[in-house]
């Protein structure tokens, strides 16, 4: 599937139905540590990765930002940085070239011209202490970001609730559950605007009797 196939689909969800979908799929979908934070609310993330290694020092972020091709999602490595790695000109000239985002596992600053921004932009912590610029470390290699292998190309999804990671071929086995996920809970909600309880759709106490009863069970929706 092409990633502008990929993009576009994954637009119209959000990562609590890929979730699901994973959940009953089992493709041990990866997703980052929830610590890693969004700055700004509202925005989706979609694109692959470009990803960054450094410690403390942010010259290798601007050779990423260089270096990287409209669509990309900077992800930082941090290796346990305690200064800011990312700041308000990082964000501003990733607009500038089209990149899709900036994931940083660790800290960033210039927080509030960041929430001004169109740009979904993730990060670990907050500091105003600038990292240096004197190491040039590795880009394009397999990184850890948030507890988990990111590897260059690996395609990010990331909305309010976390950023989630798989390679295109897991998309391709991911979006058509999800996308039935969401049209399942599309018609729930307006099913329960329209009057109709939440208990008339699930099968609870079915479920909830099966368990006592020490027998395997599942709860479902009856829609």
């Amino acid at each position: 599937m092409e990633l502008d196939v990929i993009r576009r689909r994954l637009e119209r969800l959000d990562t609590a139905c890929v979730c699901d979908a994973e959940k009953s799929l089992q493709l041990q979908l990866r997703v980052i540590d929830p610590a890693i934070r969004p700055i700004r609310r509202g925005l989706k993330l979609v694109g692959p990765a470009h990803t960054v290694q450094c410690k403390d020092d942010f010259l290798t972020v601007i050779k990423a930002l260089i270096e990287a091709e409209p669509g990309e999602v900077i992800v930082i490595d941090s290796q346990g940085s305690r200064r800011a790695l990312t700041g308000e000109l990082f964000p501003t000239e990733a607009i500038r070239k089209g990149l899709a985002g900036i994931v940083n596992d660790g800290p960033c600053r210039d927080t509030a011209a960041v929430r001004a921004l169109s740009l979904p932009y993730y990060a670990r912590s907050v500091d105003c202490r600038p990292g240096t610029t004197q190491h040039l470390f590795a880009t394009q290699i397999p990184i850890d970001c948030g507890g988990v292998r990111v590897h260059p190309g690996d395609i990010l999804f990331g909305d309010d609730d976390g950023i989630l990671v798989a390679t295109a071929e897991q998309w391709a086995q991911l979006l058509p559950v999800a996308e039935g996920i969401q049209r399942q809970e599309e018609q729930l909600l307006d099913r329960m605007a329209a009057g109709t309880s939440l208990e008339s759709m699930l099968n609870f106490h079915e479920h909830c009797e099966r368990l006592r009863a020490g027998q395997s069970s599942k709860l479902e929706f009856r829609v």
